[in-house]
Parts: C-alpha cells; structure tokens; sequence
C-alpha cells in the first residue's frame, strides 16, 4: 500500500456526524481513504456525533435516569404528545401563547390522523411499532437540552477548524505541515470559508489541497430543496428558538415514507437517488447521522439564498457559482451521474452504491497529484 505524505480530514455537513463516511464496509469513504495511504482522520463538530453533552454524575444523574425510564414506560403515541407539550412550552408567554397552542392542536391533529392511519392499514399491526422508540425519547432529551446549544458556523470557522488542523498536524507530522481536507454539504463551506478567512489575513490556512462536495457558497440561480429554511427563518428569530432537533424528526419521518400509506415519501429523494443507497445503508444514515443544531447556524445558512445530477439539496449550477469565483488552474469541477443513469443525490457523493467505482477514484487521482 502506497504512503501518503499528506494525512486527510473530513468535514461533515450541517446536522449530520461521522456515520455518514462509514456507512458499511462497501459504502465507507473513510475505509476507503485509508486504504488507499492516507492517515485519515474524521472531524465531529460540537454538538454532534461523538462530540455530545456530558451528564454529570452524582444524584441529579440518578434522578435524571429515573424520570428517563418513567418517559420510557409510556405508550408512543404519549412520548409524542409530552414532546409536543415540551416545544409548545416554549411559546407559552406573551404574544407566542397563540403559536404553542396551535402547535398543541397540530400535534393532536397528527396523532389522530396516524392513529387512524394505523386502523386503516391493519387492526394488529400499529404505525407506531417500530418507529423508532429511542428517537422519541430523545426528542424529549433534546427540548431539555436545547438551551445549550449556543453556536454558530462562526464557533466551528474560528474553533474548531483550527483546533483539529493543529491536532492533526501534531500527530500525523507532515514534513510541510498540511493536509488535505475534503468537506460534503456545510463542510465544504467551511472549507471554502478557511481558505478565504486565510487568504484574506495573508497567513497559511495549513491546507495543501480540499475537496467539496455538493457545496456551494450561492444557492440564489438554483431550485435547491433548501429553500424550505426561508420561510422558518424570521419568525425562528423572532421567537428566538434556540435549536432544532433535526436527526429525530428526519428519523421519525423516515417511518412514514418508508411505510403504508407512504405519506412522505417524498423525503428519500432529498437523501438519495433512486436505488443509489443500499437499503441498511440508507437507514443507518437516517437512524444515527443526523443531528440536533443551532438555530442560529441554520440562519446563518439561509443568506445563501437571499438575493449529483439529481442532489436536490445542492444543484450543479449551484456549485458551480462558487467555482466560477476561483481562477481555473486551481479549481476542477466535475458532475457525475449521466442522463440514463446512475444518479447521485445528495448523500450518494459520499456513500452510494456507484460512489466506490467513480466518486472514490477522481478524488484519489485529485489528491494523488498534490500529494507532493
């Protein structure tokens, strides 16, 4: 096996951790890299993956376990209601009292309506079995722990970026000192933006060559699905809502368009093309990648749009107005997926069935020739 002389670091998109470059031994990016040479290092921005809250220990902890089992003991559709009573909670003063008891009466409104789903399909058989029971619990550790999550992309441009460049260069010792970095989704903004951040203050950003994947820095010419954020962002402000729990309510979500009566299946196409995820692959990523985020990054997230083939979330002409910005000999631009197939949807880049045989090997050839 060749060795590299640069280690390599991966950058996750917004709201998802790690898993989603390991999501089995055929679909693992990470594997694959290091497989081919490179000291490979995966980065967990805070509040994500295994970068998570530490609970204390002592009697609190005790007390908190005790509650947790009593919520555990409680029938779904009663998780899903105290969850809901939690989030509207938080509208429960002044001129938000209205918006808690409309999301009350949403919540009740759901719960009927999948409760009668679930006699429609089958007497025996409930929608709600199998759903994920960890999630719905977790939705209601979330809303308890919502408060602490107080940061933005700045924290991770700023913080941690640098803090893990260091790490890596410490422990990996290149004789030049840097490394390469490959970013999918908000990952590869925050590339973008430590290149530029570095360029701007005339110091070395410590990176000899990066990779994005359906990133971009201007979504506004494209019809990317993002454009759902720009309607939640004003009165996210207004009400000044600390964070949204968005790898349990994908997670929960996931059930219903994988299952009768596939109220929203719409949701795959968002994650992957078409038979590009292997099925256990697709649902670990749903099930363990996702994450809970700040608010406020996710606002930060939606000035991109004021004024594969088939990723919805990041169209190619979306990327490619951020690789029009940088001089052509130092930029590639590449779309995979052909008119008669295969697609690549947003995901697909870093773990889809076709990744392995074309994604994999343009970014090894990519790094190979900077590998110097």
């Amino acid at each position: 096996m060749q060795t590299r002389k640069h280690p390599l670091f991966l950058l996750s998109g917004v709201a998802t951790n790690a898993v989603g470059y390991d999501l089995c031994p055929k679909s693992s990016f990470a594997r694959f890299m290091s497989g081919q040479g490179f000291d490979t290092w995966v980065l967990e921005l805070r509040g994500s993956g295994l970068s998570t809250f530490r609970v204390g220990i002592g009697e609190d902890s005790d007390a908190s376990l005790g509650e947790s089992k009593g919520r555990l003991e409680q029938r779904p559709s009663e998780s899903f209601m105290n969850g809901a009573d939690r989030l509207s909670s938080f509208f429960d003063d002044g001129v938000s009292s209205q918006i808690g008891s409309q999301i009350r009466n949403l919540s009740q409104k759901l719960l009927d309506v999948i409760e009668g789903s679930q006699q429609f399909v089958s007497p025996n058989v409930g929608l709600f079995q199998g759903l994920f029971p960890s999630e719905l619990e977790d939705v209601i550790k979330q809303l308890d722990m919502v408060s602490k999550y107080d940061w933005d992309l700045d924290h991770h441009l700023e913080e941690d970026l640098p803090s893990a460049v260091e790490y890596i260069r410490t422990q990996s010792k290149p004789n030049d000192g840097q490394i390469f970095a490959i970013g999918h989704s908000m990952g590869g903004i925050l590339l973008y933006a430590m290149l530029s951040r570095s360029c701007s203050q005339g110091r070395d950003s410590g990176l000899t060559s990066i990779v994005t994947l359906g990133s971009t820095l201007d979504y506004t010419p494209s019809n990317s699905s993002l454009k759902f954020l720009l309607p939640v962002a004003d009165p996210a402000r207004a009400l000044n809502i600390p964070a949204i729990p968005v790898g349990t309510l994908i997670a929960a979500a996931y059930h219903f368009s994988s299952s009768p009566p596939y109220v929203l299946s719409w949701l795959k196409a968002q994650v992957t093309a078409q038979g590009m995820l292997h099925p256990q692959a697709l649902t670990k990523l749903v099930s363990n990648s996702f994450c809970t985020v700040p608010a406020k990054l996710l606002l930060q997230l939606t000035t991109a749009f004021q004024q594969g083939d088939q990723d919805f979330i990041c169209p190619p002409t979306a990327v490619y107005e951020t690789v029009k910005s940088i001089p052509e000999h130092l930029v590639m631009y590449k779309v995979f997926g052909e008119p008669g197939g295969p697609h690549y949807g947003h995901y697909d880049l870093v773990g889809g069935r076709w990744a392995y045989h074309e994604v994999y090997p343009c970014i090894i050839d990519f790094l190979s020739r900077h590998d110097v």
